[in-house]
This record gives C-alpha cells, sequence and structure tokens, in this order.
C-alpha cells in the first residue's frame, strides 16, 4: 500500500512505544520500576483539589460545548495575570492560544514558521524537536550537548548557525535531562538573536525563538528560572512560549496548554488548530481558569508537589553516586528542574551472566530492564545516537521502592564482567 512521503517516513514516539511495551510487561506479571513516560500517578500525585472541584462543577453546570478556536476569554485572561504575576512578563488575550496541550501548539507554531527547506536549530537531546522538523521538512541543525555542559546548549555552540536560520528552538527546563539554563548563558544566546535580527532589518523573515517552558514551576534548590522576554525584553516580537498546566499541576491528562508570543503569530497558530480541533475541553478551561487565580491554593500545592518530586529525583542521584563511587560504570546529573533526573549506563562490551557481550546500547538498555526491572528511556529517543545516558521520571516513583529499585540495579550490575 503507497502513502504519503510524510507517513513513510514519519517515524512515531519511541517514548509512547516504550512505554507500551513496559505496560506489556507489567500485565504480564513482571516486576517493572517504570519510569519511563513523563507523566504521573494520579494516586501519588493528584491533581489540585481546588481544580478537581472546579471540573466537576463545569461539567455539572453544562460546559461541553465548543470552545472558541482561541480559548475562552476568561482563561486566556487568567493566564495573562498568572505568568505577569509569577514571571513579570505582560501579554493580552490577543497574544494568549489555548489549545489541549503543548503538542498541537508546537506543531501549530513550527507550521506557522518554518518553510520547506528552512534551517531550525535544536538541542539534542531534547523533545521531539527532530520530528516537528520532519513535519514540516525543514533542515535539521542539531547541537550535541554533553554532561559536562549538563546537557543544555550554548551560546557558542549556536551562534555559527544562527545567520541562516529561521528557528531556534529552546527548552528549560530540559526534557529530557532536568537542567536549566544558566542567566549569562540565556542572555548570551538572547543577545546573539537579538543582535541577528538587528542584522537582517524590517525586510527580511526574521528568526524566531521557540522557548517551551513546561516545567518551569519545578525548580529546586537554588536552581532558578530564566526566560528570554525578562531577560532581553527586546525579543517579545520574536519570541513564542510554550506552557501548561500539565507538569506543574501533575494534569497531563486535562489537556490544557497555552502559548503566548506576538499577536500576528499567536493568530495565525490559531488559524491552523482551527482545522486541527486541537482545543482543550470547555469545562477543563473554565476551571483552569477559575483555579489560576487562587495564588494561596497553588503555592501551597507547588510547596508539598515539589517536596516529593525533589525528595525523590534527590534520593535517586545518591543513590547512583553511591554506585559510582564504589566503582560501577554509572553516573548521573544532580537534579535541577522538572520532573526528570539523567542517569548513565556505560556498559558496552561487558558481558552478562548468560555470556552474552552489551554491545549496543539498545542491548544495555535490554539489560537494564530484564536484569533489574528498571524501564528508562535512552537518549537515543530524544536524538542523541547510542548515547549511553538515560532519562528517569519519577511521576510514578513510590519512595518506598526506591532503595529496592538501587539494590536490583546493583544487583544487575555484579553480575556483569
Amino acid at each position: 500500500m503507497q502513502l504519503s512521503h510524510l507517513a513513510e517516513s514519519l517515524i512515531g514516539s519511541e517514548i509512547v512505544r516504550l512505554g507500551n511495551e513496559i505496560k506489556d510487561k507489567i500485565r504480564q506479571g513482571s516486576k517493572i520500576y517504570n519510569f519511563t513516560i513523563g507523566d504521573f500517578d494520579s494516586k501519588i500525585f493528584p491533581i489540585p483539589q481546588e481544580l478537581e472541584r472546579g471540573v466537576i462543577d463545569a461539567y455539572r453546570e453544562g460546559y461541553t460545548n465548543y470552545p472558541p478556536a482561541e480559548g475562552i476569554l476568561e482563561l486566556r485572561e487568567s493566564v495573562g495575570k498568572f505568568i505577569g504575576q509569577r514571571e513579570g512578563i505582560h501579554y493580552g488575550p490577543a497574544e494568549i492560544l489555548i489549545a489541549s496541550g503543548g503538542r498541537p501548539l508546537i506543531y501549530a507554531l513550527y507550521r506557522s514558521i518554518v518553510d520547506k527547506g528552512e534551517k531550525v536549530i535544536y538541542a539534542v537531546p531534547s523533545w521531539n524537536n527532530n520530528h516537528y522538523v520532519h513535519f514540516v521538512e525543514g533542515e535539521h541543525v542539531k547541537i550535541d550537548t554533553t554532561p559536562e555542559q549538563q546537557f543544555m546548549p550554548t551560546a557558542a555552540q549556536i551562534r555559527p548557525y544562527l545567520k541562516d536560520a529561521t528557528l531556534l528552538a529552546l527548552c528549560s527546563p530540559q526534557n529530557p535531562t532536568g537542567t536549566t539554563f544558566s542567566k549569562a548563558e540565556l542572555q548570551a544566546i538572547c543577545d546573539d538573536v537579538a543582535e541577528e535580527n538587528a542584522r537582517r532589518g524590517p525586510d527580511r523573515k526574521q528568526l524566531f525563538l521557540l522557548y517551551d517552558q513546561m516545567y518551569w514551576t519545578l525548580t529546586y534548590g537554588k536552581t532558578e528560572h530564566y526566560n528570554p522576554v525578562s531577560l532581553r525584553p527586546e525579543l517579545k516580537n520574536c519570541t513564542i512560549f510554550i506552557d501548561g498546566i500539565s507538569k506543574v499541576f501533575a494534569s497531563t491528562g486535562l489537556r490544557v496548554g497555552w502559548a503566548f508570543g506576538p499577536a500576528p503569530v499567536i493568530a495565525k497558530m490559531k488559524a491552523i488548530l482551527s482545522h486541527m480541533g486541537a482545543w482543550a475541553p470547555m469545562a477543563e478551561q473554565r476551571a483552569t481558569a477559575g483555579y489560576l487565580l487562587q495564588t494561596e491554593a497553588i503555592d501551597r500545592y507547588l510547596r508539598h508537589f515539589k517536596a516529593e518530586l525533589e525528595e525523590r529525583l534527590t534520593r535517586i542521584f545518591d543513590g547512583f553516586m553511591e554506585l559510582k563511587n564504589q566503582g560501577y560504570a554509572v553516573d548521573a546529573v544532580a537534579p535541577q528542574a522538572a520532573i526528570y533526573l539523567t542517569i548513565c549506563f556505560n556498559l558496552k562490551g561487558k558481558r552478562t551472566p548468560a555470556g552474552k557481550v552489551l554491545a549496543t546500547q539498545e542491548d544495555v538498555t535490554a539489560y537494564i530492564l530484564d536484569a533489574a526491572g528498571l524501564a528508562v528511556v535512552p537518549f537515543s529517543a530524544f536524538g542523541a545516537k547510542d548515547a549511553p545516558w538515560y532519562r528517569l521520571s519519577v511521576g510514578t516513583c513510590i519512595k518506598e521502592e526506591i532503595p529496592e529499585m538501587l539494590g536490583a540495579v546493583r544487583g544487575a550490575l555484579e553480575g556483569l564482567s
């Protein structure tokens, strides 16, 4: 059967595929520590009670019809107040677009900005940029990052490619790494973007900046979140933010996301989404509009939520560092933000108890899953080919099982020669 070139060449979500495989193993009775999907176990991390009541009330009141294509006005106004209060950046309703999570917004942004053959700059590893560039038939400009730079792209790496690029896609806190931009590094990147747009002048297509900050509220310790427009207000006319409730309120299934940026871009994104029908449900929009104005309730929820996430990330990080200090070929990056821990299994060339040589990173991934029951996502799913690094998500992590999981990892490592 012959299909379109896009259909034939597109790769489905590796993370979703892996997650489905793990669920099958669990259904078959295997003991799996499933840290793959960037989601939450609602029994461990329920959504805020006020938000839940708002959703239920909205359905009972009959808000089950189509919402406006741009999102209800009350929600766009609440989003504007929320980001104004917490980030000090100000956007009106015409500069804000609501959709069913961040994915359709990112897709609509790519479609609105990037033409076939135009260059898109993005870091590797990063979430799904490789697929979105493929959707629009753009030219991939990949910036390879390293653990020494905490897997965040630097201004020095990006600068040589800005001259001919249409879009620079950034994410902080970063998915999959759980790391963030420093203030100085993001300022340097912003200065380069501003300089490039000044060089192009008003008659040429400008360089746009996509800033995915879906995890920006989830920072730990001394880590601070920075955004381009706060640091460099002159970038407001070329920066489009992606945000929403999915991660900040453990509300992935409610499907309420928003983009904010220049009104002309937002209008085109709205037009694209109007044909896709990727709207957030009316009841959830109503509930979110009310909840975003409840400052004290949000602060109370985040204090508990963040503390629980940070405890899990820190305990697993400490466990991996203990294994490393004992001579095992593992490593980890200290957690800064989000729900992710970056871990490393540098085990290629090792031999299993059954005599199999772990010749590839895929072999390593399979061994860790089979021998330790640990399911994590390899960075190859985020564009970094054959890297020994992995994303571990704690959204489904049961605290009491952390010592048991670390013991299982230790046992798997001890079995190698």
